[in-house]
């Protein structure tokens, strides 16, 4: 696994599955027919009402924006699924459909790995 990311972590829990860049509603939706159960989003924008389709069935949340006082981290938080937020992730349509795991650090830090 190869550090990617750093950011701030809503719980300190872990997870990993597939990472899914989400972008627009149409492809909230398709994932929503595929199922979203075990992935991972990552989202330019903390949008809860954007994710409320799938939100629930999520293993995680990566968020290029945002704070942990954000609606997606208190959402999150609710859901008992870690976000990782305002992540600086440069070519993030580069992690589309790749494995990726989620680890909180010491304190509000978390991280996310890619596998290699």
């Amino acid at each position: 696994m190869k550090e990617i990311a750093r950011g701030l972590i809503s719980l300190n829990l872990a997870a990993e599955g597939e990472l899914r860049y989400i972008t627009t509603m149409k492809e909230v939706l398709q994932l929503l027919k595929e199922g979203p159960d075990g992935k991972i989003v990552l989202v330019n924008d903390g949008g809860t009402t954007f994710l409320a389709p799938i939100l629930s069935r999520l293993a995680g949340v990566v968020c290029l924006t945002g704070s942990l006082g954000s609606h997606l981290a208190i959402v999150t938080r609710e859901f008992e699924i870690p976000a990782l937020m305002g992540t600086m992730i440069e070519s993030p349509e580069k992690l589309d459909r790749r494995y990726v795991m989620i680890q909180p650090q010491e304190g509000t830090t978390g991280v996310l790995f890619v596998t290699e």
